[in-house]
């Protein structure tokens, strides 16, 4: 079916994170060890490891790092020891934002999200105060010039849950969080290698800034975005150029 644009959205995100690769790579080791403490450390068994080891090779990390952040997840060397957390609050107009965590001190966590929020003109909100607006879900996205019928046939194939296509020809495959690692492999085996894939937390509607709100959401966003323990952010906020 239909959707509004969002492809230049999207690749606006993504533009943004390359220019951050230390800081992805920061991300990614913390979100592998935590992956394979939680669920092992064989990426073919651990669904969540083998997402987070596929992101890493996509953002070129050495296997050293990657072999390193396993084995401090298992226990085989030692490490520090992260938590995930979350927090949730409001951007300009009342937009609606999740911040996702991982840290090894909660305390000096909360501080520096609730002041980001604070000086940027956001509200920190309390537990489920916006998170009811989002939907879990995996994201495979497609650039304009691919097949749409054809995409849609693989991925509902493959189990996905819907397939929407954007007024510049961006495809978007949505599917239930634990069956995005068999849909992304079956869409990969037909041909179809995704230019971002992860699971997300999906805004039910969204709100479009322009002018000064959207500079000022943008400063808010990035604000959260450079904290060192923030792992994730999620909004409903889209930022026209």
């Amino acid at each position: 079916m239909a959707g509004h644009s969002k492809w230049a959205n999207i690749q606006h995100r993504k533009g943004r994170q390359d220019e951050k690769r230390g800081k992805i790579w920061t991300r990614l080791i913390k979100e592998i060890t935590v992956a394979a403490r939680m669920g092992g450390g064989e990426p073919d068994a651990n669904p969540r490891l083998r997402l987070a080891v596929d992101k890493a090779a996509d953002a070129n990390m050495p296997k050293d790092n990657v072999t390193r952040a396993i084995q401090r997840g298992t226990g085989t060397l030692d490490g520090v020891n992260y938590e995930e957390v979350r927090y949730e609050g409001y951007g300009i107009n009342g937009a609606a934002i999740i911040v996702d965590c991982m840290t090894d001190n909660r305390i000096r966590t909360v501080a520096e999200v609730r002041h980001a929020f604070s000086k940027f003109g956001g509200n920190m909100g309390t537990e489920g105060s916006v998170s009811f607006m989002f939907k879990h879900c995996g994201q495979l996205m497609y650039a304009p010039g691919v097949s749409e019928d054809a995409v849609m046939e693989a991925a509902l194939e493959a189990g996905a849950d819907d397939v929407i296509t954007d007024e510049e020809g961006g495809i978007e495959v949505l599917t239930p969080p634990h069956d995005f690692a068999v849909v992304k492999a079956a869409m990969e085996k037909a041909g179809f290698k995704a230019e971002m894939a992860e699971i997300i937390m999906k805004p039910a509607t969204e709100t479009v800034f322009t002018g000064d709100d959207a500079v000022k959401m943008q400063k808010l966003l990035d604000a959260l975005e450079n904290l060192d323990d923030v792992q994730e952010i999620y909004s409903n906020a889209v930022i026209e150029d």
